[in-house]
């Protein structure tokens, strides 16, 4: 009888350190809280509280809503394919990641392999043109008839001069190991040359 009575009291025991440890648990997340707000220490408990009168700074402080700059999106091809951007231009802040899409369609009866090659205006632009993802510089073989969808994700640096107010990408879009002829080259003919010519 008095090992039944130990047992219970020990059984007590425990249920009430279970109980307590539970309320414990529960109880440590608004005290943690408290306290990392009072000493700073969490950021992330810093970065939650929103003051009386402001609004809730937004996540990506690398934005500059200063400045607005136009980039423009051109499309050119080497080939019988249509190749354009979704969108011929849009205005974004330097540090604002953006997406662009570009659509190409294979019109010929034939598979092909095409890939493309950006450019920038102005050519200073290019340093500070950060492209996140692109279809640029891989190639794509797309049967007949075929339609493809490409992203360019990019942020524009904003240590960009402040002088640029519009930046044009521009793709050129080339058959790889196909029938197109490569681009004519221009030649240069001296005054001299064109004299002994005539």
């Amino acid at each position: 009888m008095g090992l039944k009575r130990e047992n219970s009291k020990m059984m007590g025991k425990l249920a009430v350190i279970t109980v307590g440890m539970f309320a414990f648990g529960y109880g440590l997340v608004p005290m943690y809280k408290a306290i990392c707000e009072v000493t700073g220490i969490n950021i992330l408990a810093l970065g939650e509280q929103v003051l009386t009168g402001q609004k809730k700074q937004a996540g990506n402080t690398q934005v500059d809503p200063s400045r607005t700059i136009t980039v423009e999106f051109d499309a050119n091809s080497r080939g019988p394919w249509e190749f354009k951007p979704a969108q011929r231009s849009l205005q974004v802040h330097p540090g604002e990641l953006t997406t662009v899409v570009y659509e190409f369609q294979n019109v010929q009866n034939r598979r092909m392999s095409a890939q493309a090659i950006p450019s920038y205006a102005p050519m200073q632009a290019s340093a500070h043109f950060n492209k996140l993802e692109c279809f640029c510089f891989s190639e794509y073989t797309l049967e007949p008839g075929e339609k493809k969808s490409w992203p360019v994700v990019f942020v524009i640096d904003p240590k960009l001069s402040k002088d640029v107010r519009t930046i044009t990408l521009s793709y050129t879009f080339f058959e790889v190991g196909g029938k197109t002829p490569p681009a004519p080259v221009a030649s240069v003919k001296t005054l001299a040359e064109e004299g002994a010519g005539s």
